[in-house]
């Protein structure tokens, strides 16, 4: 590989490591949830444990949310104070900006020091898509495009005219959270963009193996997502997992166990339907308002139950939950909706598939007759298919990295 260009100090200067430099692109200061600060976290830390600099920008311009507003603010002064540490809890102290599009302004690094990066940088990591790409963008040799939300972004493309093509048109390499896509039974068209699957990474040294069994089964929800439910080939793909969680919602009146649920109703009949079908509720803003308590939400779990949303689940695509890898890391055992993931990763040991209720109530048995066992084999899981060593070297291979 090429040696990295100069983007500021030194890398020596630094302390930092030389293999080569490697720029995040997410929303963690935009959205400051644990949720998805973990998910940034997984590849800032997994590209550090590679030899990489990693370094984090956040400069899509979109305005912050204040989850304890529950709104959209003009003031980012909890959200600089969130990312910041986050990236402090990342070892990237000094290595992010964020770009207050509303005043103008960039926190962390300097607006021109976020220009020189971009230009020594080897290669940009657009998570989620989280940035639309312009001209300070492109001076970087490699500009990746991670799609977490595997679908919605083909149809998306496959739909478009020229011009709104050129959002992704402005990447040299595709990767997505959606294995299967272009594979068996696959029902959207490509349209020659060269998507590579990959997969959630988990630093497993950030998530240990918890400790006893855990009460409750759980799981972090919001009842109803909105803005990429899509249309294609006369079907309706709903971008939320409402509709999935009706159809298995009072499943935890079958068992003995606790099911419990971090999850803002949107309204008191919700609330009822919810608490009637035998989940408990809690608030889950104070579990996402820091990554340590989010941390131990997942760990003193007994495992997690979920869903998928619609949009996953009936084109298969393959996609799994980078909140069910961290489960998994804990050692927690998982029972989840297949997506078409099964063609990638066993089921039986540690995580459990369904379609049917008859299957999820068949996992919980099994869970409960020997969870010690499901416990290791949940964490092997994690190690064996998503440890970040192996999920984020494949990514930079894929780059030519």
């Amino acid at each position: 590989m090429v040696a990295p260009r100069r983007a500021g100090p030194a890398p020596e200067e630094q302390g930092l490591a030389t293999r080569g430099r490697v720029v995040v692109l997410h929303f963690v200061g935009q959205m400051p949830l644990a949720g998805i600060a973990w998910q940034a976290a997984q590849y800032l830390v997994g590209l550090e444990r590679l030899g990489y600099e990693a370094w984090y920008v956040e400069d899509h311009g979109a305005n912050p949310y204040d989850p304890r507003r529950n709104s959209v603010v003009m003031d980012c002064d909890y959200n600089v104070a969130y990312l910041r540490q986050a990236m402090e809890r990342c070892g990237l102290a000094g290595r992010w900006s964020y770009w207050d599009a509303i005043n103008d302004v960039y926190h962390g690094m300097s607006r021109e020091q976020v220009a020189e990066l971009y230009r020594g940088a080897d290669a940009l990591l657009n998570l989620c898509g989280a940035v639309r790409l312009r001209e300070e963008h492109m001076r970087c040799p490699v500009r990746a495009m991670v799609d977490t939300d595997p679908v919605f972004e083909q149809i998306k493309y496959a739909q478009a005219d020229a011009e709104a093509r050129a959002y992704l048109d402005a990447h040299t390499h595709f990767f997505t959270y959606g294995e299967n896509v272009g594979g068996p039974g696959w029902i959207v068209p490509l349209c020659g963009v060269p998507w590579q699957a990959t997969r959630p990474p988990v630093v497993l040294d950030l998530w240990p193996a918890a400790d006893g069994e855990g009460q409750c089964f759980t799981t972090i929800a919001t009842w109803e997502n909105k803005g990429k439910t899509i249309d294609f080939g006369g079907e309706t793909y709903v971008w939320s997992k409402h509709v999935n969680f009706l159809r298995f919602l009072d499943l935890p009146r079958e068992r003995s166990e606790c099911f419990l649920m971090a999850m803002l109703p949107p309204d008191a009949a919700t609330e009822a339907r919810v608490r009637a079908a035998g989940w408990r509720l809690t608030d889950p803003r104070p579990v996402s308002a820091d990554m340590g308590t989010y941390a131990d939400f997942i760990r003193t779990s007994r495992g997690e139950f979920t869903v998928a949303k619609d949009i996953y689940v009936r084109p298969m695509s393959g996609w799994f939950s980078d909140r069910s890898v961290c489960y998994l890391a804990s050692g927690r055992p998982v029972v989840t909706m297949r997506t078409g993931w099964r063609r990638f990763y066993p089921e039986g040991q540690g995580l459990f598939g369904y379609d049917e209720r008859a299957e999820a109530l068949e996992a919980f048995a099994a869970i409960a007759a020997d969870h010690p066992r499901h416990s290791r084999a949940a964490r092997a899981m994690a190690a064996e298919y998503f440890n970040s060593d192996r999920v984020v070297s494949a990514l930079l291979s894929g780059c030519g990295l």
